[in-house]
């Protein structure tokens, strides 16, 4: 599912969003996934959260009177507020088309809701766009409450896969309401698990997880509420996480910022928890840190 190439020409990663939809279940706080399908380009077969490529009309001046104001951090993912609110608008928009999720002003709209919702955005048939979205907000009178969604954090795909893109992690609480189901086109199937479910299930080999979802998980199996997750989203850096595919030997690597053979000579992470690398093991990379860092 990952293609490095360590010899692979330096490509431009594209802008994407994905987001981490959390609610409390009475096994503790669970996340929302779905299975990509196996002929996508790019991480087929994988389980990951809801989110894709940034439109270009994710970004076209109008969409303040569809959303609600960001928050301070996800402002922060750009210079620009309108560059920040198209990040926004694409993670929403995807989750709606991934998940049949959208938070609204009000909540005003359920389950149901958000299942007609996308069927009215997939016509006529092909892949909906920003301005679809958009259109869908205006006929239906409502409002984008881009205002929720929480900033988590930034990974860059390694310049030695194929494939590259420049991705804003956000977490989100469930909306009210609202229960979440794949699309039957992108993606499989669709489920909510605990993150120590979801760890448990990708060591034994069940399912594929990238790196920066097993880290996306990792750092939630601390928390058993929605607060306490957002709590986690707001301490962490949005400065872009560069991952380095290096082989160690015949190791195959991926270094993270502060690990001693990443490119960039960074300080290692405070917490001795954290891992500066992801290492082959077992046909997946397992987050590790290095003796040194």
């Amino acid at each position: 599912m990952l293609n490095f190439d360590a010899n692979r020409p330096k490509t431009v990663p594209k802008d994407a969003a994905t987001v981490i939809v959390v609610r409390e279940a009475p096994a503790g706080l669970e996340l929302f996934c779905v299975e990509r399908h196996a002929r996508s380009g790019f991480l087929g077969g994988a389980v990951v959260f809801p989110g894709g490529k940034v439109d270009a009309g994710d970004q076209e001046p109008g969409w303040s009177k569809l959303t609600t104001p960001l928050a301070p951090r996800a402002l922060a993912f750009a210079e620009q507020q309108g560059v920040a609110l198209g990040f926004a608008i694409a993670a929403l928009r995807e989750l709606l088309e991934e998940g049949a999720i959208l938070p609204v002003v009000g909540d005003v709209i359920d389950g149901t809701d958000a299942l007609a919702l996308r069927e009215q955005m997939a016509k006529p048939p092909g892949k909906p766009g920003a301005g679809a979205f958009a259109e869908l907000l205006r006929d239906r009178g409502l409002v984008a409450d881009t205002a929720r969604l929480h900033a988590l954090w930034r990974w860059v795909t390694p310049e030695a896969e194929a494939k590259r893109y420049d991705t804003r992690f956000y977490l989100l609480p469930m909306p009210k309401g609202q229960v979440g189901i794949h699309d039957q086109y992108e993606t499989t199937s669709s489920f909510w698990a605990t993150p120590e479910r979801l760890l448990s299930r990708w060591m034994n080999g069940e399912i594929f997880l990238a790196p920066p979802t097993v880290r996306s998980i990792e750092i939630f199996t601390a928390a058993r509420t929605v607060d306490q997750a957002l709590l986690i989203a707001s301490t962490q850096n949005l400065d872009p996480i560069c991952p380095a595919f290096v082989l160690d030997g015949e190791q195959p690597i991926l270094t993270l910022p502060g690990d001693p053979l990443h490119p960039e000579k960074l300080e290692a992470p405070a917490d001795p928890s954290a891992p500066t690398r992801f290492v082959m093991e077992n046909g997946r990379f397992v987050g590790r840190r290095a003796a040194s860092a």
